[in-house]
């Protein structure tokens, strides 16, 4: 058997796997891309983030194609939420980083937005084979040096590496190759069941675009606009009420749509797709985790293989494609001899981290908030009331990496910072001049905000962005056009 020879093999051709293919093939790089399926694709995750359209895909250069797509203009989140009986609304125009022209982002059906992203990594100079899946990993000297895969007749590959990305996603057979475990959360063990439907009413205008979520006595539903006509609409339930999507699931969700006169109103003239590839009605169990190793010599863990939290802020997609971009920016710099490969993938592992952690405080906040009393859905979502200690061994974790940040404090700053969060929603539902200044000035959105606002300014302003500080003690910074990591030399 014949063995090819790249940089880099990317086991998954999705927005994590796209990312980092085309970023580190753009700096002249040989960087192969293995996908196990044929785009277009079904795959679940419609709802996109400022940072992601307007930083890393101007980064990858797809923002204006993105822009000619036609898809639905999201410009915040609209939520049933919480202690107020009327909806409010969350404008990501609330932080000075992205005002103005950079204020939205996009509702995308990801067999479209999925394919843009892999098309323009075969356009950056990246090969891109689809049907082939990888099936391990080579190792020598207790490092990955490639992959082994079969091509769509069956036949059998080896490819050498100098990296290998796992980004196949959360149901990756590749991410334990790095040792550690996968943790799940047991604050987010919850399940959704989902499906599409046409003729769904929509917000009012400006925020027609909107992703709408809705509290109701069993859980949470999203409402996603991904044209003038096609809606996501999903509930998510507690793993211990799994009884209420099982047996016929068209029922289920009928049945669970009939408890939120909300969802209900919305779908009121609209009919469930049964055909083509959104006909299905599909459930999502588990999908809150994290691994407890990111990378090891060789290999990285980018997207779902490596961490995913629960959807209500639409985070998935950014935090993919983040990870990507961090795992691009280590690459190129080791490739080039800039850094060395413990130096840069730290830097890896420490950002990704805390993005995630950052999501994960801000989720657990949100959920807190919520005050029906009378849910056992939303009683169990209580930090208070949760007897696990999963959260505050998460955080030590978090605080723990070897960037040296400040260990975050566990349920108790939980607690403060979400009463801070409800309060601050509550007077901007209260101001007479619609100002969301409250909202932004609470931690968990600043935070939320921060990292993906200096992604975005670097990919709209180069060499005139603001200088970085590194986001850790002693941690590296980006260059200036974004692709690489560099160390920090204080004025």
């Amino acid at each position: 058997m014949s063995v090819e020879e790249f940089d880099v093999v990317v086991a998954g051709g999705g927005p994590g796997g796209s990312t980092v293919a085309a970023l580190v093939a753009l700096q002249g790089h040989r960087v192969l891309v293995l996908e196990k399926e044929v785009f277009p694709r079904y795959q679940i995750g419609e709802s996109l983030l400022p940072s992601t359209v307007h930083g890393v895909c101007r980064l990858l250069g797809v923002a204006d194609e993105l822009a000619n797509a036609g898809f639905p203009v999201k410009r915040g989140g609209t939520f049933r939420w919480g202690a107020r009986p009327e909806p409010w609304t969350f404008s990501f125009a609330v932080s000075p980083r992205i005002t103005g022209s950079t204020s939205f982002a996009y509702q995308v059906e990801r067999s479209r937005f999925d394919e843009i992203l892999l098309n323009n990594a075969k356009r950056k100079g990246a090969v891109v084979r689809e049907g082939c899946t990888v099936t391990g990993v080579l190792e020598a000297e207790g490092r990955v040096t490639g992959v082994h895969y079969t091509d769509p007749g069956g036949d059998r590959h080896e490819v050498s590496a100098k990296f290998v990305i796992d980004a196949s996603g959360n149901k990756s057979r590749l991410y334990s190759t790095v040792g550690g475990t996968r943790n799940y959360s047991e604050f987010f063990r919850s399940l959704a069941l989902f499906g599409y439907f046409s003729g769904g009413k929509r917000l009012p205008a400006p925020y027609s675009g909107n992703i709408l979520s809705v509290a109701f006595d069993s859980g949470w539903f999203w409402y996603i606009p991904l044209s003038d006509t096609l809606t996501s609409v999903g509930a998510v339930v507690r793993r211990e009420d799994a009884e209420k999507i099982q047996g016929d699931q068209e029922k289920a969700l009928n049945a669970l749509i009939a408890e939120c006169p909300m969802i209900s109103d919305y779908l009121s003239g609209a009919q469930r797709i049964t055909a083509g590839k959104y006909g299905e009605i599909r459930v999502r169990k588990d999908y809150s985790y994290h691994q407890t190793v990111f990378w090891r010599p060789g290999m990285i863990l980018v997207g779902d293989a490596a961490c995913f939290v629960d959807p209500v802020f639409s985070s998935g997609v950014h935090l993919a494609t983040y990870s990507g971009l961090l795992a691009a920016r280590s690459i190129n710099s080791v490739l080039a001899g800039d850094v060395d490969e413990k130096t840069a993938l730290t830097e890896f592992e420490a950002r990704y981290r805390r993005e995630y952690g950052v999501f994960y405080e801000f989720l657990t906040s949100f959920y807190q908030m919520n005050v029906n009393e009378e849910s056992y859905f939303w009683q169990a979502k209580k930090v208070t009331n949760n007897q696990h200690t999963e959260i505050e061994s998460f955080v030590d974790l978090v605080g723990g990496v070897s960037s040296g940040e400040a260990a975050l404090t566990p349920s108790d700053r939980i607690l403060e910072r979400s009463a801070e969060f409800a309060e601050a929603v509550d007077r901007m539902a209260g101001a007479d001049d619609g100002s969301m200044v409250p909202l932004y000035k609470s931690h968990v959105i600043r935070q939320a905000m921060q990292e993906g606002g200096q992604v975005q300014m670097t990919a709209a302003l180069g060499e005139d962005a603001e200088p970085e500080t590194p986001l850790f003690p002693g941690g590296l910074v980006t260059s200036p056009d974004g692709m690489k990591w560099l160390p920090h030399h204080p004025a």
